[in-house]
């Protein structure tokens, strides 16, 4: 069964910032959610490998060898099949409309070229509705036209292939590919009612070229607004790309991740639905984006957060959907899961959980976008005020901590630090931009969270911050409190803390987020974020040597294309979990920033 998935870092990615699809090395479509990324999968074979669905390119014959790359300045996806007949190129990507609009084509379009010789090919589309669950009804509506409907979704198949019914409500074609030809193969999503109210006809070629070329050229300009120079600018470029592409354009959300229960033990239950927006994440996006020229994708993220979670503070969510959702009920399917790793969840329960370092993430978002020039109006400095308030009321309730703990609620360091976070950056702004607030009572508050942090949450006979009050063991969290503003990153127990972090959680050279049992089971991977966060951390320590050595090993877990997975497993060598991670890649650019700066760098 197992044997069936390709690794995790077989696949691309690909998206339109409304929605994405997961493109295998073979050049098969096994994920695809449309028309957003939360959606039910329309492919969805990477979690399912009999009903999950998908659309392959087989050419005929074992290719010698496979490579594939994205276009310059691109996330248009050319893989090519080095063939004993001949060359294949195979194109991917979601068309783009030349001015970013909510009202997206929703459409896959895939072309293959022969370079060389010629090569025989099938393609085979084959949906499966509400992962998996609902086998379409396919239709011929023409002339190379044919649709495939169920429940309330629809694609509608088209191109230059000459297009036929298989076995399981599969649409096949086959066709030779010779040098100079051309073929194209369209899937574009609709709504069944629209199918029926006016008929779907083939997209003309000449209009799939020009699509294909007005997406390149989409592309090329957003790189060009891109601000990144030195050694590691080009995987800067890739990693910002990339979180475009998470990106839902109607509301400036941006998701972790495009996929759900990757899971971060093979076989085991720790899958999780990513396809969410965190609110620690935008306070992330501001600090590492903004710098190499995305403000405007920053900004948005942040306006996103702001008005989905204002008027909410006693209920505040840590993640929302990219619409704005509340509720997302987490629920099981009954579906194999990549590798047999089951339950596969939709949702995410992480909701309701209480993570106390919301607080301090969105005050810090606040802030950082106050030191870029925009300070807060009115409306959003009363949204703040509570948010500061409810910092010096809750700080002293244990919580599940960002690492969205299982087992019973604790008093994590990390959380407290960003409860300081909020009353030290709301007291700031308050300063700087003359604003009202309790100024007395969050003073105080503040000294209060610091005495409990530096008495209970550090070890004297080590002389590191650690995981919990009271505890002895540390948490690669506490990387971020520099970044929190707690403690300064050269601080003696800042230093001492991530030289042990490095000892404790090392993972071959990659580092764990903790030790600590939490109650899940399973030994997951490292997580690449963290090893990312201790290489800025090393390089703002003036220890620039040992900053890059920890960024190169992190770096090499990247796959052919630059797509990090959220953890990696050192035993066997893959990626795990969701794929790609959002906070690792934001991670990366974070890291390599404070790199580029570094004198000896």
């Amino acid at each position: 069964m197992a044997d069936r998935y390709p690794p995790i870092a077989d696949y691309a990615l690909i998206g339109d910032c409304h929605s994405s699809a997961l493109v295998s090395r073979s050049g098969s479509i096994d994920w695809c959610c449309m028309p957003r990324f939360d959606s039910g999968s329309v492919f969805g074979r990477l979690l399912d490998w009999d009903r999950g669905g998908f659309c392959s390119i087989e050419p005929e014959g074992e290719a010698d060898s496979i490579s594939r790359e994205y276009l310059e300045d691109t996330m248009v996806l050319v893989t090519t099949f080095h063939l004993q007949s001949g060359m294949l190129r195979v194109t991917d990507c979601f068309t783009m409309r030349s001015a970013q609009r909510d009202d997206a084509h929703r459409q896959i379009l895939r072309v293959l070229e022969v370079e060389r010789g010629s090569v025989e090919v099938l393609m085979r589309v084959r949906p499966r509705f509400d992962y998996g669950e609902v086998t379409p009804w396919v239709r011929h509506e023409g002339r190379q036209v044919f649709s495939a409907m169920g429940g309330d979704e629809a694609v509608v198949v088209s191109g230059d292939p000459e297009l036929y019914e298989g076995d399981d409500a599969d649409l096949c074609a086959r066709a030779t590919v010779r040098a100079g030809d051309r073929v194209r193969l369209s899937l574009q999503f609709a709504r069944p009612e629209e199918v029926e109210a006016e008929p779907p006809v083939a997209t003309e070629p000449g209009e799939l070229d020009a699509r294909l070329d007005e997406t390149v050229a989409w592309w090329r300009r957003w790189f060009g607004t891109l601000s990144v120079s030195g050694p590691d600018a080009e995987g800067i470029r890739r990693s910002a790309a990339v979180l475009k592409a998470l990106s839902y354009t109607p509301t400036g959300a941006i998701v972790a991740a495009p996929t759900t229960s990757l899971p971060e033990v093979i076989g085991g239950r720790r899958n999780w639905d990513y396809r969410y927006s965190w609110i620690r994440d935008s306070s992330f996006t501001v600090r590492a984006i903004a710098d190499v020229g995305c403000e405007s994708e920053a900004d948005a993220f942040r306006r996103f957060i702001l008005r989905t979670a204002a008027g909410s503070v006693h209920d505040l969510q840590v993640c929302y959907g990219v619409g704005g959702e509340r509720r997302l009920q987490e629920m099981e399917l009954d579906m194999e899961g990549y590798r047999g790793s089951s339950p596969v969840r939709v949702g995410n329960s992480a909701e309701q959980q209480v993570q106390l370092d919301v607080y301090g993430e969105i005050i810090n978002l606040t802030w950082r976008w106050h030191q870029r020039g925009h300070s807060p109006g009115d409306d959003d400095w009363r949204f703040l005020v509570e948010l500061v308030d409810a910092a010096a009321e809750r700080w002293p309730e244990p919580d599940r901590g960002i690492w969205e703990w299982a087992g019973e609620p604790q008093h994590f360091v990390h959380s407290k630090a960003l409860c300081w976070t909020a009353l030290d950056r709301g007291l700031r702004l308050a300063e700087e931009c003359m604003r009202k607030a309790p100024e007395r009572r969050w003073r105080k508050a503040r000294e209060e969270v610091r005495e409990a942090v530096e008495s209970e949450g550090y070890d004297k006979a080590r002389g590191v911050f650690v995981q919990v009050f009271g505890g002895k063991e540390v948490d690669a969290a506490l990387l971020l409190l520099p970044v929190a503003g707690f403690v300064d990153w050269d601080d003696e127990r800042m230093v001492r803390t991530a030289d042990a972090i490095r000892e404790d959680l090392d993972d071959d050279g990659l580092i764990r987020r903790y030790k600590t049992p939490d109650g899940i089971g399973g030994r997951e991977g490292a997580f690449l974020a963290c090893s990312f966060w201790l290489a800025e951390c090393l390089v703002r320590q003036h220890r620039p040597a040992k900053a890059r050595e920890v960024f190169d090993r992190a770096l090499a877990t990247a796959n052919d294309v630059g797509l990090f997975a959220e953890e990696f497993d050192t035993r066997a060598d893959e990626s795990v979990g969701n794929f790609p991670q959002g906070l690792t890649h934001l991670s990366h650019i974070a890291a390599a920033g404070a790199l580029r700066q570094a004198p000896d760098e």
